[in-house]
């Protein structure tokens, strides 16, 4: 069996997961909502539940021969302090789990280097003149979108999840092909960035 990567992106509602083979064949992109019942007052025993709650799903991948995990880091700043406590308390936890799970060190990259070295097509020229993400794009663009985007022209294989249209809405993707999106990204951002691949 060859050798694989595991991306994971972490956030308390979803947790986006991606699976490839060591030569950049994706061989999973999927998802885990953890929801606890009955809901919990206390928001450190629903962080530990819904650990448990990902430790469970992610014993299937045990035997897959992962030799590399790659985590977005948490975003660290958020104008809400118990938001940022939360995430990085929950990315501790799935990363113990992961450590324990494959016995393998994770390694964190943050959400701009992993689009920057996945998509180096997505840099220019920004407001003052530096070559940034999404630089010389309109400044309200849809940056989870555009990622998607680039996502599903890598992979057209992909079957993603919409919402179903009402009277009075349309069909729109589902916030977890964002989620799953940012997983892929995060290895390939990396695998890219160390030349493993293309």
């Amino acid at each position: 069996m060859s050798k694989r990567v595991l991306g994971l992106d972490v956030s308390t509602k979803t947790i986006g997961i991606a699976i490839f083979e060591n030569n950049g064949k994706l061989l999973e992109l999927t998802h885990i909502s953890p929801k606890v019942k009955p809901k919990q007052e206390d928001k450190n025993n629903e962080l530990m539940l819904k650990s448990n709650i990902f430790k469970e799903y992610i014993k299937k991948y045990k035997n897959a021969n992962i030799q590399r995990i790659i985590i977005e880091e948490p975003l660290l700043y958020s104008n809400n302090v118990n938001t940022v406590g939360i995430l990085t308390k929950f990315n501790g936890l799935i990363s113990r789990i992961c450590y324990d799970m494959f016995g393998i060190l994770p390694e964190y990259v943050s959400t701009y280097d992993a689009r920057k070295f996945a998509y180096p097509e997505l840099m220019g020229e920004g407001k003052n003149g530096k070559v940034v993400l999404f630089g010389g794009m309109p400044l309200d663009i849809d940056k989870k979108k555009v990622i998607w985007e680039k996502v599903k022209e890598r992979e057209p294989q992909i079957d993603w999840s919409y919402t179903k249209p009402t009277s009075k809405r349309e069909s729109t993707l589902k916030k977890e092909n964002f989620d799953m999106s940012d997983a892929y990204t995060v290895v390939l951002g990396v695998m890219k960035r160390d030349g493993f691949w293309k």
